[in-house]
């Protein structure tokens, strides 16, 4: 099973200053900053997923500038994201048409034709059709019933972009690999859905609209397809967001999944921010600690300007909440000590008057478990990736980009080793489920 990252210009300054919090005055993001695979020294996914969305154009804005979209065009996508060494040469890059950029729209804005160049032009081995994302979703509906008259447009154009896409690569005689995308707003229609793909000739199928479906949800359209398919028939699933269960998809043999969960849960998680290997397969977790600029956080801003704190207040409570992380870091201070100092600072976090007694705010008490948790475990020095060895204690302190993404690449390396810990697993433990689906899918 091959994790594909899904990028969307995740890349940090490797001349960072910790210190100073600040890059060099001459930095220039992109030319300067360093990818995932670039700071690791090697690459810590399978493969990366670009969307068209991100990339953007005329008719949809994307994330890249409109010089970074014009060079993408020019170079392609594997010098662009520099993976064009030889080390990196093995990596698949998949595209997908990014239909969560245009779901508002009645049709999406590229034809079959449009995406199927872009895809050849800009070298991908992997090119997705052109999708109408449903958002109607209903498990206990039987056979092609219900859907709304929007939902069953977008069944429609989605089949017909997908023909019309599988037609156009084979005439190009294209080097990528074309698949399907599955829409569907149950998992019979899913299922149907998957059927006249593979009947298209099509035997590699993404699922799509699966971002706001549960576990349960997801497999139960897995379960549907894989009695619908040919057992050769090969399954990516498009936007992953429950990665972190992905060791309950064992049977469904899921060749392929793109994700960020793992890095942006490093910075978008109230929790579970920093990922460590876990006994057996499992993974675990550690809630970073919330250090914010004192003059750039818009929270501690407005309490400024509401006269709820002074400016020189919060800047000296900053100071010393880092440089007691730092001191206990070099085994200089104690945990409660630096714990005081954290909590001192986050007081006026949560809008709540800073103080010396930190036991009375029931939410400074929560935060306070969570922080000691971590501050105990230490988690950033069991780990000898690259990220930790040299941000130390600060790949763990929530601060600026430069801090949250180095956090969430040195995630994304725990969790590749994660994924091929649960592939060896089912290499000497294969699934009892997997024989029967397979068989029932041939018959």
């Amino acid at each position: 099973m091959k994790f594909i990252f899904a990028d969307s210009l995740d890349y940090v300054d490797p001349a960072f200053d910790f210190i100073a919090d600040r890059s060099p005055a001459e930095r220039q993001p992109y030319w300067d900053d360093a990818y995932p695979h670039e700071i690791l020294g090697y690459a810590p996914y399978d493969g990366v997923l670009v969307s068209r969305g991100i990339v953007g154009d005329h008719r949809v804005k994307g994330k890249y500038t409109a010089s970074q979209a014009r060079r993408f065009r020019l170079v392609g996508a594997r010098k662009f994201l520099r993976l064009d060494k030889p080390e990196f040469a093995h990596l698949e890059i998949f595209g997908d048409c990014g239909a969560f950029t245009y779901v508002q729209d009645e049709r999406p804005p590229y034809t079959p034709a449009e995406m199927a160049e872009f895809y050849d032009e800009c070298g991908f081995t992997h090119g997705a059709s052109v999708d109408h994302i449903i958002f109607d979703f209903d498990a206990g509906l039987v056979g092609m019933a219900g859907g709304s008259a929007e939902a069953r447009q977008r069944f429609d154009i989605t089949l017909e972009n997908a023909e019309g896409f599988l037609r156009e690569a084979k005439a190009m005689d294209a080097d990528f690999t074309p698949l399907g995308v599955v829409q569907g707003w149950s998992p019979d229609s899913m299922a149907d859905a998957a059927r006249r793909l593979v009947a298209m000739g099509y035997d590699y199928l993404a699922l799509g609209g699966m971002v706001p479906l549960k576990s349960p949800e997801i497999k139960l359209c897995l379960e549907a397809i894989r009695h619908a398919v040919p057992a050769s028939t090969r399954l990516h699933i498009l936007g992953f967001a429950k990665a972190d269960d992905i060791d309950s998809f064992h049977g469904y043999d899921i060749s392929s999944f793109d994700t960020t969960s793992p890095l942006i849960r490093a910075f978008k998680d109230a929790k579970q921010n920093y990922y460590l290997p876990g006994d057996g397969l499992a993974l675990r977790y550690f809630t970073s600690i919330r250090v914010p600029q004192a003059i750039e956080n818009p929270k501690l801003q407005r309490a400024v300007k509401k006269g709820m704190f002074r400016a020189e207040d919060l800047v000296r409570l900053e100071a010393l909440a880092l440089g007691a992380l730092r001191a206990f870091d070099r085994g200089e201070a104690e945990l409660e000590e630096t714990l005081h100092h954290v909590l001192v600072y986050s007081a006026p976090l949560l809008e709540e008057k800073p103080h010396e007694d930190c036991k009375d705010s029931p939410t400074l008490a929560r935060l306070a478990q969570r922080y000691r948790a971590t501050l105990t475990e230490r988690p950033w020095k069991q780990c000898s990736c690259k990220i930790c060895r040299d941000a130390a204690i600060d790949v763990i302190i929530f601060r600026g980009s430069n801090r949250n993404k180095r956090r969430g690449i040195h995630n994304l390396a725990v969790y590749q080793d994660h994924i091929e810990r649960l592939d060896l697993k089912r290499a000497v433990e294969p699934s009892d489920d997997l024989p029967r689906r397979l068989c029932a899918a041939e018959q």
